[in-house]
């Protein structure tokens, strides 16, 4: 009698009752109810990524009631607004590209649901829904209902920990246990003792080593066979199928020997083979984590918050020295780091980085703010309530709103190596296979294997993850901050660089400001400090700190008008302060420096003329840079500073003024369709566009909150002449991508040439696989180590 197949989870029909539903055969209800819901929402390509990807649904009334608990659920939710809610859940079903199709097409299934992303490696979906809509109850029956029901656990959510895969070192301490036991019982094999005792129980001892490589062969090797049967299934074939046939086929071989007396057969070469690749797998996981720790809590952003201290005084801290009680001034444009409560009267709150729409929220003193949102409009202040996770704010960075649509060359040219490497290695296996059966059965059946084992693509796989992973650490500790590996690989293709002057090539750190016009009064100083105060612009902050202190006011009416100027009001006194144009002054000569105008109730006051204080080893910087790149200066300022940029900057360097943000965009696309490749180095306030624009976004950080995610790359501002140093390191990074691959091309190729001829046994291939891996992840750490001690 032929079994029947589930069209929807796969599994075998043994119900009596036939239960079919569009000329499709089910094996319960259950798998054609959400049949039936795909259907009807137009959704049944889900079937045509995977042939049966779904799992039976489980019945699961009232198990999520406590998700009415208001106090419970915004203890789960990641960010809560009006109408806005996102959640992050553990789906521990999710397995293959349907699901992940599926998982990303909820808003189809739920109206409410907005987007939802699925990170496959972490088995997590990321939801985004409109909590007047729909419920988080819903959400999560809903998932339930089309067999993903998710994994909600209160004591992870509260302490953070997260479930551990212990998985693989108990099939690896299982495997060990069963290497080495039977390594004890084949020495009397090895050295053929001639001794009663020993030829009389020689086929119980046999027979024990047989027992013994069972949980091995079953347990411990489990995951292979798991994935080359999916690689089959899915129609991809991957490296794992060639290692899956490699142990059944010494199993085999190996049982046959017993049975029929021939010898003691392969066992102990099997389970060694076993416990190696399990051991390369380990260390491969674990430099991995190792890796992604280093991501995650060590590449600290360089950017600073300001704290208000007990006796009114403000300091500038770094965001992860910030506690739970602290209280916070946020300027206009700053990115708020951490959760917290309102202090001030009234907040406009964008949180266009978290949620993707730009539309601010009002909030009120009191209200909850979350970390993520942008400040807009006057100063406010703070309490905090929890300390900063420095991982959601790399989470907030890596946004995929924010990634650039690049090619990842080296990860191509590995895609490509690996999809032709499996067939080419079972047909080298099964032609040394045909050849050497009519010579020798023994080494057949051990060239068979070996070719299987020593030619693994890992090490190939390996090369440019760990390369660029090692990079960015090493470029992470010289605070040089990447938002991911792929920069590096732009950063080696840039041939033209584009620089922005104000707060860039100048610093706010030092400036020589001077005041031209009618006196100002203690009242006016006091206005025009305060108005200053909730300003981010690099003019903005160098000439607060040059002025006095002052008696803090209230302002009523706050707006920075990108590259103009501001608009600000107090309760009888109304400011506007910014350029020429913007304070509508026609006089010629003003225009020729960089400076603040002042305008006061309609009264064109006077001017703060700044003599900017260019970054130290600028000029060097620049004469090397000109060596290997097109070097360009914009500015949204006027020609005031040309004569002195000429002096300082390389001959033929091109000077660009009075740009507008928009302008500065254009002026990169241009570029661009030259053939140009792009990077853009700016302060990220007047840049956002142009550094979205390029192909590689600097922002440069000078103690300041200022986040903007269009930037790839965040430069310390104290390191901004080392900028060719880390150029060089890129490229270098990439060489040592080239040299990895040409070793592993090579160890491949000699390992291959030695099993082929026999000379290569499968436990010696079994050592030799992880050696290779641990071999190209030691060479790519040592070179990228050495390039970046000797490269200056």
């Amino acid at each position: 009698m032929d079994t029947q197949n589930c069209f929807h989870c796969g599994l075998d029909i043994v119900n009596t009752e036939e239960i079919i539903f569009d000329d499709k055969e089910f094996c319960c209800n259950g798998c054609k109810t959400v049949y039936e819901i795909f259907s009807l929402n137009d959704m049944t390509c889900y079937y045509d990524f995977e042939k049966s990807p779904g799992a039976t649904p489980q019945e699961i009334n009232g198990k999520y009631d406590f998700l009415d608990n208001e106090s419970i659920v915004s203890k789960l939710l990641e960010f809560q607004e009006d109408t806005t809610a996102i959640i992050s859940l553990n789906i521990p079903h999710i397995h293959c590209s349907s699901c992940i199709w599926i998982l990303e097409n909820l808003q189809r299934l739920q109206k409410g649901i907005n987007t939802s992303q699925v990170n496959f490696p972490e088995k997590k979906v990321r939801i985004t829904y409109n909590p007047e809509t729909v419920s988080l109850k819903t959400i999560v029956y809903l998932l339930s209902s089309i067999g993903y029901e998710p994994y909600i656990s209160l004591e992870n959510y509260e302490t953070g920990k997260n479930n551990v895969d212990r998985s693989l070192t108990y099939k690896l301490g299982v495997a060990f246990f069963c290497f080495g036991n039977i390594m004890l019982l084949s020495f009397p094999e090895y050295f053929e003792v001639k001794e009663y005792w020993l030829d009389q129980y020689r086929g119980f001892f046999r027979w024990l080593i047989f027992a013994l490589s069972l949980p091995s062969f079953f347990y411990s090797a489990s995951g292979y066979y798991v994935s080359a049967y999916k690689s089959i299934k899915s129609k991809m074939l991957n490296i794992d199928i060639p290692i899956a046939l490699g142990i059944v086929v010494m199993f085999v071989r190996s049982t046959v020997d017993i049975l029929m007396d021939y010898g003691s057969g392969f066992f102990d070469s099997l389970t060694g083979l076993i416990f190696f690749m399990l051991l390369g797998k380990m260390f491969q996981i674990k430099t991995y984590s190792f890796l992604n720790f280093e991501r995650d809590f060590k590449s600290y952003f360089p950017i600073a918050i300001t704290k208000i201290n007990a006796d009114a005084t403000e300091e500038s801290i770094p965001v992860y020295d910030i506690q739970k009680g602290d209280r916070l001034l946020i300027r206009n444009q700053e990115l708020i780091p951490v959760d917290g409560i309102l202090i001030a009267e009234k907040a406009e709150i964008d949180y266009s980085f978290v949620t993707g729409e730009a539309i601010p929220i009002t909030k009120k003193s009191g209200d909850k703010i979350f970390a993520g949102g942008k400040q807009i409009g006057k100063v406010i202040e703070m309490e905090v309530l929890h300390s900063v996770s420095q991982s959601y704010l790399t989470q907030l960075w890596s946004n995929d709103v924010f990634q650039k649509n690049v090619e990842q060359k080296h990860k191509t040219i590995t895609d490509r190596i690996s999809r032709y490497f499996t067939p080419i290695l079972l047909l080298i296996a099964f032609a040394g296979f045909g050849y050497w059966i009519f010579t020798d059965t023994n080494t057949a059946f051990n060239v068979f294997t070996a070719v299987l084992i020593v030619a693994c693509p890992c090490a190939l796989a390996l090369t440019a993850p760990f390369t660029t992973g090692n990079v960015l650490r090493i470029l992470g500790k010289k605070k040089f901050y990447l938002k991911n590996a792929l920069v590096i690989e732009q950063l080696a293709k840039v041939d033209t660089i584009v620089f922005d002057k104000t707060g860039t090539i100048t610093t706010n750190k030092k400036s020589n400001i001077s005041y031209e016009g009618e006196a100002l009064s203690e009242a006016h100083l006091m206005v025009i400090k305060n108005v200053l105060r909730a300003s981010n612009h690099p003019l903005s902050r160098m000439l607060y700190d040059f002025l006095p202190d002052v008696k803090k006011i209230k302002i009523n009416e706050f707006e920075e008008i990108t590259g103009k100027g501001i608009l600000a009001q107090t309760e009888d006194v109304e400011v506007k302060m910014g350029s020429a144009a913007f304070v509508e002054l026609s006089d010629e000569d003003t225009r020729q420096q960089t400076s603040v105008h002042i305008k006061i109730n309609g009264v064109y006051l006077g001017k703060y003329v700044f003599n900017n204080q260019y970054r130290e080893g600028l000029a060097q910087l620049f004469d090397t840079l000109k060596k290997g790149y097109q070097i360009k200066v914009l500015s949204g300022d006027n020609e005031g500073e040309r004569s002195t940029l000429e002096v300082l900057l390389p001959k033929g360097t091109e000077l660009v003024f009075n740009q507008k943000p928009e302008q500065k965009l254009e002026f990169i696309k241009n570029l661009q369709k030259e053939g140009k490749n792009v990077m853009m180095v700016g302060d990220g306030l007047n840049d956002a566009g142009a550094l979205a624009q390029s192909n590689v976004g600097i922002s440069i950080s000078e103690n300041v909150n200022v986040f903007s995610p269009a930037c790839d790359a965040i430069l310390d501002a104290s390191e901004f002449q080392k900028l060719n140093y880390y150029m060089k390191l890129s490229k270098k990074a990439i060489t040592t991508i080239k040299m990895s691959f040409t070793l592993s091309l090579l160890y491949n190729v000699v390992g291959l040439s030695f099993a082929v001829t026999g000379n290569l046994l499968p436990l010696v291939a079994a050592i030799i696989m992880p050696l290779s891996t641990i071999t190209i992840v030691s060479f790519v750490t040592i070179m990228s180590n050495f390039y970046s001690k000797r490269l200056k």
